[in-house]
């Protein structure tokens, strides 16, 4: 399991209180106790604001040495400037967050479902300008993107492209890295996913996927994969199913 790593998008749920965490744990605690079953997370709050530096500290210090975070690329970059003008906010971004090395994981560019062909450019001029020491990952939410162009471009950068598991989205298993990504998204329409228990059975699915990593395994050094909380509505425990029947 060295070169699997599954968890989560996220760990600071109130509502995992009584399941998940202890009853009385308090939210200081929660990634250490999260990080007692898993070995990597998704960030997901850096979509929004970039942490301090106190909170990066803490985050390491409150992980094992094994420990991975991944995470997003602030909305700001992705979705509001779209990838444009945003050299300022991208090398902020690099910088506040390669205080998580050695503990940082792949870093997600998310891009809107407004980014589609007529914006490929921009991504052809975006990508080989991030630092080559960190490893990426690429989410697109727009179907247009998804052809032999954009593959290629992604490999000419050895950029991943972020195999995704959502009802908006087509399946696409290219690995356009030497590592592959993988986020179980889920469909928030029929899923709260603030309950705290499984509300839609994953458990076929999850079988499946666990063939499909070993098959990724096979070209990828590496796999990371993600579980949202629309997914099942319980992701802790549709990440511990995963790697029990990868071990």
């Amino acid at each position: 399991m060295d070169k699997v790593h599954v968890g989560t998008m996220g760990w600071s749920y109130g509502f995992w209180v009584g399941g998940f965490y202890p009853k009385g744990l308090r939210s200081t605690e929660y990634l250490t106790e999260y990080s007692k079953y898993f070995d990597t997370v998704e960030v997901d709050n850096t979509f929004y604001r970039v942490p301090s530096k106190n909170t990066l500290e803490k985050w390491k210090e409150q992980t094992p040495g094994n420990f991975l975070f991944s995470a997003k690329f602030p909305q700001v970059i992705t979705h509001r400037k779209m990838l444009r003008d945003c050299e300022q906010d991208l090398e902020f971004f690099i910088e506040r967050i390669s205080m998580l090395h050695p503990k940082l994981g792949p870093l997600l560019l998310q891009l809107p479902p407004a980014f589609g062909s007529k914006q490929s450019a921009l991504l052809k001029e975006f990508l080989p300008r991030l630092p080559k020491k960190h490893r990426y990952a690429l989410e697109v939410r727009n179907a247009q993107l998804l052809n032999s162009g954009l593959f290629s471009l992604l490999r000419q950068n050895g950029v991943a492209l972020a195999i995704v598991s959502s009802p908006f989205m087509p399946e696409i298993k290219e690995l356009t890295a030497d590592f592959a990504y993988i986020r179980w998204e889920g469909d928030r329409k029929k899923v709260d996913g603030t309950l705290g228990r499984v509300e839609v059975d994953k458990t076929n699915e999850i079988e499946m996927w666990a063939k499909k990593t070993k098959d990724f395994l096979k070209e990828a050094d590496e796999v990371f994969g993600y579980f949202s909380k629309y997914y099942s509505g319980n992701p802790t425990s549709d990440a511990e199913q995963l790697i029990k029947l990868l071990s």
